[in-house]
């Protein structure tokens, strides 16, 4: 990998190690032969090439696909940048090289652009259709197994905001933690006791829940499948004194209503697990 695509990726706040583990085991699911492309196409072979959008939307992951062409001796010319709107048309990234290495790097490109695109452009409908509140749509733990740093990512490029990157760096008190431990405030309380500055979020299906939790000292409430009537209330109940993300349940038709409850957050494990791809293919010039 080049020292210029290193730095493209920590600056993403991407790890260029994980990214390029994660690559090699892509192209490994592939084989070390190409039964197609080999017996029609010489070592001697170049082939040039447009990646470009075919339908709108916003693009994610041109780093990571970049780092696909650099292990297979491809050249590539970026001509977009990750969170950019796309049309129809519109080219990407441009590449050149052996036929045989273009047409190996394609189908691994292109799984990974069009999913983090997909999703970066699920995270900036749900951006828009909030447009004008002050909640913002956050994602989850709901990703596939070895790819949450992208798929987080993508949903970042969206404009959308991450949520914690797993079990170690914030607690999310649920409803089995609180059925378990006896009440929210025993489940807040003993989290408290081992890690007294870590970020705490309590999720409340009630608004008797919500009270209790602001009263344990909660900062930070997850409303469970509440009605845009509850999470209004809750939003009084509270007044500023904690934030409040909606959660369970949402979709997009409905994203405008929650949001101007004045909750801060939309918890959307779709942005991540249910996002369709964004169509993009590869063209010879």
């Amino acid at each position: 990998m080049t020292p210029e695509l290193e730095s493209a990726l920590r600056d993403a706040g991407l790890d260029p190690q994980a990214v390029e583990n994660l690559v090699r085991t892509a192209l490994a699911e592939d084989g070390e032969v190409d039964v197609t492309s080999e017996p029609i196409f010489s070592p001697r072979d170049a082939a040039t090439g447009d990646f470009a959008a075919r339908e709108e939307g916003v693009v994610a992951g041109l780093p990571v696909a970049a780092v696909v062409f650099e292990l297979l001796g491809v050249a590539y010319e970026t001509k977009a940048s990750d969170g950019d709107r796309v049309v129809p048309g519109q080219v990407l990234v441009s590449v050149s090289g052996p036929t045989r290495a273009v047409l190996r790097a394609e189908r691994t490109a292109l799984n990974l652009l069009t999913h983090l695109s997909g999703i970066a452009t699920a995270a900036r409908l749900w951006t828009d259709a909030m447009e004008g509140t002050k909640a913002r749509v956050r994602d989850t733990r709901k990703t596939l197994p070895g790819l949450r740093a992208l798929q987080k990512y993508a949903v970042h490029r969206g404009g959308g905001v991450n949520h914690r990157m797993g079990l170690h760096d914030a607690a999310l008190v649920k409803d089995n933690h609180i059925a378990a431990a006896g009440s929210v405030t025993k489940a807040f309380e003993a989290i408290r006791g081992v890690y007294p500055s870590l970020h705490v979020q309590v999720e409340c299906d009630t608004l008797a829940q919500v009270e209790e939790a602001l009263a344990a000292g909660a900062r930070s409430i997850l409303l469970d499948n509440m009605t845009d009537a509850q999470m209004t209330e809750a939003v009084r109940v509270v007044a500023g004194r904690a934030e409040l993300e909606a959660s369970g349940g949402l979709t997009l038709d409905r994203a405008r209503d929650v949001a101007v409850t004045g909750v801060d957050y939309l918890a959307v494990g779709a942005l991540t697990h249910s996002a369709r791809v964004l169509d993009i293919g590869l063209d010879f010039t």
